[in-house]
């Protein structure tokens, strides 16, 4: 569901899995069609069907998951539905547009005893799973901050007038269950994420990537109680509404803190480092790059033990170790044998939106992590939840 850009590497990879079949492709786009189909065709020779709807894909009894790869205010329901209808669950990062949304979304996987995995394929990757076990084995001592760096530097959008909605577009489908605004090409394929109808930010977008990297080292199963952001939309003079430089710091009741540094401008690399974490703790830090991580020790930073991806077969480091690992819950229902199970999803994702909330109500929050609300702040409350477009609704109660 969803194949202009991330859904199609979906496609190409699960095309290539041994006893999968890629039956579907769904998008709202008829456009966007002819790549992944022949994608799909050429790799395993069968050529899957279209839909615009993801509702006849859920009607299909043939049909045993589905990956979504939508935007984001689609992701929650698209999960709820297809756990209500026997399938099991792909559902990339963010996983969803709001809080309140993932929980349902654990609540959905659980009710109906389904496998819910999250797009966060780190949690798969032999290099990341070394680095984790290094760090939880005690040998560079005891973790107490994370940071997650996540330096993208994007151009601006512009402002376009709104418009006449393309043939062959679906709109009322893309728009879904978020609030009905007209047609514009500027907030549709992929600037969607810059706009809070639909998008969570940089911080949302790839934050969870890292935020999930981060609470792993710390081996956090709940969530922050105390949260600050600050930024803006610097340099740019356009119609994005999210703030293209932000850093959040988010603190855990034991007093483990995360910090989230998005820069979406021009900066220099921290460490050699744009998208990655690095994790600190008393004896020393470990550096965490996209495919290699390094520890090292005391005042003098002496460099100890690393690993980098050629340290494994390609297989190893790969969208397709993630997917496989899905597969095989899927095979076997062991939600337990899941890398990224949706509660992991819940909680990594909710640092981003925990973040964003602190950033648009400015200033500092306080969360109780049981209940899942700001008890001092009816203002950041607001934002827990969104009102839905019928018939477009997550609803309060999972039935």
């Amino acid at each position: 569901m969803g194949v202009r850009s991330r859904g199609t590497d979906h496609a190409r990879v699960l095309a290539g899995l041994p006893n999968v079949e890629v039956a579907v492709i769904c998008d709202i786009d008829e456009r966007l069609f002819e790549n992944p189909v022949k994608v799909v065709e050429e790799i395993s020779g069968k050529r899957p069907r279209t839909e615009i709807d993801i509702r006849r894909v859920l009607d299909d009894p043939e049909i045993a998951a589905i990956f979504v790869a939508a935007p984001n205010h689609w992701h929650a329901l698209a999960t709820i539905w297809a756990c209500q209808t026997g399938k099991d669950v792909y559902v990339e990062k963010p996983v969803s547009h709001n809080i309140s949304e993932s929980r349902k979304m654990v609540e959905a996987s659980r009710k109906y005893n389904r496998i819910v995995q999250t797009g966060t394929q780190r949690r798969s990757f032999r290099l990341f799973q070394e680095a984790m076990n290094f760090i939880h084995s005690g040998k560079l001592g005891e973790p107490y901050m994370a940071k997650c760096t996540i330096f993208r530097p994007r151009e601006s959008i512009g402002r376009t007038p709104n418009g006449p909605v393309p043939p062959g577009v679906h709109y009322d489908l893309w728009v879904g269950p978020a609030e009905w605004r007209p047609f514009n090409e500027t907030r549709f394929h992929y600037n969607w994420h810059w706009f809070w109808n639909t998008g969570n930010g940089e911080t949302g977008n790839n934050g969870p990537h890292h935020t999930d990297i981060a609470r792993w080292a710390l081996q956090k199963y709940e969530h922050p109680v105390r949260i600050q952001s600050m930024g803006g939309y610097d340099v740019f003079d356009s119609m994005q509404e999210t703030p293209n430089t932000q850093i959040s710091v988010l603190e855990y009741q034991d007093g483990k803190r995360v910090i989230i540094d998005v820069r979406g401008l021009y900066t220099n690399l921290e460490d050699q480092v744009d998208m990655g974490n690095f994790i600190y703790t008393s004896e020393g830090y470990m550096r965490l790059a996209g495919d290699e991580w390094q520890a090292f020790y005391g005042r003098k930073n002496e460099l100890g033990q690393s690993m980098s991806m050629k340290d494994f077969s390609a297989g190893e480091n790969s969208d397709a170790a993630h997917f496989q690992n899905f597969i095989d819950c899927v095979r076997s229902r062991r939600r337990e044998d899941l890398n990224a199970d949706i509660l992991e999803g819940h909680y990594s994702t909710t640092m981003c939106h925990l973040a964003n909330i602190a950033y648009r109500v400015g200033d500092q929050l306080e969360f109780d992590s049981d209940n899942e609300n700001f008890p001092s702040s009816p203002e950041a409350n607001r934002y827990l939840k969104r009102k839905y477009r019928y018939p477009f609704v997550v609803e309060k109660e999972i039935a």
